[in-house]
C-alpha cells in the first residue's frame, strides 16, 4: 500500500499500533508484551537488541514486524569472515562505463535482521553500529545516507560463547532495548503447532498495516506526546540509582535516562494514551537498562546482574505523585 505525506492523532497511531501487534501475533504466538516493547523501540525511532535461545522467534518476529510495517525487509548472517564491506557495500567496476559504480549492501533497507551479531569480528560490528547511530555509511570517502525510516532487529544468543565476539557495554548503549521472548508455555507451544498444521506451509505472509511514509506518521506523532517534568526527573533518578548500587561498576548514562523517557513515551501511546504515567517508565524500564549496567568483576558469579540492580532503583526510587515530604530524598545506593 502507498500513503502520502500525513499528520496523525495519537488515538490513530494507538490503533494502528494495536492492528500491527495483533497481525505480528498470528505468526509470533503468545509473546505479547515482548512484542509491544519491540513496537514501542521502533515508534522511538530506535533499534532492538533481541537477546534469546534458538528457536525462539526472533526472526519471525522481525520479518512479521517488516511486514505489517509495509517496510524493506534484508537479513544478514553475521559470520566470523563477514567483512564491513559486505554490510555496506562497496564500489564495484562498470565496464560498459568504464568506471567504478556504487553497489549498496544489505544495510540500504527498511527493517535490518543482524542475525547473530555477536559471530562477527568487532571491526563488522562497529560498521553496523555506526549506521544505526549516524544513519549513513562511508565507503571509500564518500558518504551514502540510508533510507528512512531504518530501524536494526539484531539477534544474540546469551549462552553460546565460544567463537563469537561479544558486544563491549559501550556499544550494547546503543541498542534502544534489549528484548527476551522466553520459551512459550505449553498452551502456547500447541497453538504454534495446530496453526502450522492448518496453514499447510511454511511460510506466512502478513498484510501490511501501514508503509515507511505511514510508520514515519506514527513517528512523528509520538513525538508531539509531551512528558510531565515529574516524569523525565523520574527517569534521570532511576539512572542515577543504577550507578549507585554498590554491585554496579558503571551504570546507566545518560543516554539510558533519554532512552527510558522516549520510549515511555511510545509505550503511552501504545496503549492508547497522550500522556506519560510512571507505569509506562517501570513498563520499560529492565528492557532499557539492564543491558547499560555493569557488574563489578568479582560479582560476576553470584545472581547479581543488571535486572537486580534495576529492580533495587525501582523500589527505592519515590514515585512521581507519591512525593512527601521525605520521600523526596536521595535515593539510597542499593542493597
Amino acid at each position: 500500500m502507498t500513503e502520502t505525506t500525513q499528520t496523525l492523532s495519537v488515538a490513530e497511531v494507538a490503533d494502528r499500533a494495536g492492528e500491527v501487534l495483533d497481525r505480528v501475533e498470528q505468526a509470533v504466538v503468545g509473546k505479547r508484551e515482548a512484542l509491544t516493547l519491540v513496537l514501542t523501540t521502533i515508534l522511538s525511532r530506535g533499534h532492538v537488541l533481541l537477546e534469546d535461545f534458538p528457536g525462539l522467534g526472533k526472526t519471525l518476529a522481525a520479518r512479521s514486524f517488516a511486514q505489517t510495517l509495509g517496510l524493506d525487509f534484508t537479513r544478514a548472517q553475521f559470520t566470523p569472515d563477514l567483512l564491513p564491506s559486505d554490510l555496506t557495500g562497496s564500489f564495484v567496476y562498470d565496464q560498459k562505463r568504464a568506471e567504478f559504480a556504487f553497489r549498496p549492501g544489505p544495510l540500504f533497507t527498511g527493517l535490518l535482521l543482524a542475525d547473530e551479531i555477536n559471530r562477527t569480528p568487532p571491526k563488522t560490528q562497529s560498521a553496523l553500529l555506526e549506521a544505526m547511530q549516524e544513519h549513513q555509511v562511508t565507503v571509500e570517502g564518500q558518504t551514502f545516507a540510508l533510507p528512512q525510516p531504518f530501524h536494526v532487529l539484531a539477534t544474540a544468543n546469551p549462552v553460546e560463547y565460544e567463537g563469537t565476539y561479544p558486544l563491549p557495554e559501550a556499544q550494547l548503549d546503543r541498542f534502544l532495548m534489549r528484548v527476551s521472548f522466553g520459551y512459550p508455555s505449553p498452551e502456547e507451544e500447541w497453538d504454534v503447532l495446530r496453526r502450522r498444521l492448518a496453514r499447510q506451509s511454511e511460510d506466512q505472509h502478513l498484510e501490511p498495516v501501514t508503509d515507511a511514509a505511514g510508520l514515519t506518521a506514527m513517528q512523528d506523532a509520538v513525538e508531539t506526546v509531551p512528558v510531565e517534568d515529574d516524569i523525565s526527573r523520574y527517569c534521570v533518578e532511576l539512572a542515577t540509582a543504577t550507578r549507585r548500587h554498590r554491585a554496579v561498576l558503571v551504570g546507566a548514562s545518560p543516554r539510558g535516562s533519554l532512552a527510558l523517557m522516549l520510549t515511555a513515551r511510545a509505550y503511552a501511546v501504545v496503549q492508547g494514551r497522550d500522556y506519560v504515567a510512571p507505569e509506562d517508565v517501570k513498563a520499560v524500564a529492565h528492557a532499557v537498562l539492564d543491558h547499560r549496567i555493569s557488574i563489578k568483576p568479582e560479582l560476576w558469579m553470584s545472581e547479581t546482574g543488571g535486572a537486580a540492580v534495576v529492580d533495587a532503583a525501582l523500589g527505592q526510587v519515590p514515585v512521581p505523585g507519591a512525593r512527601t515530604g521525605a520521600s523526596a530524598a536521595t535515593p539510597a545506593t542499593g542493597a
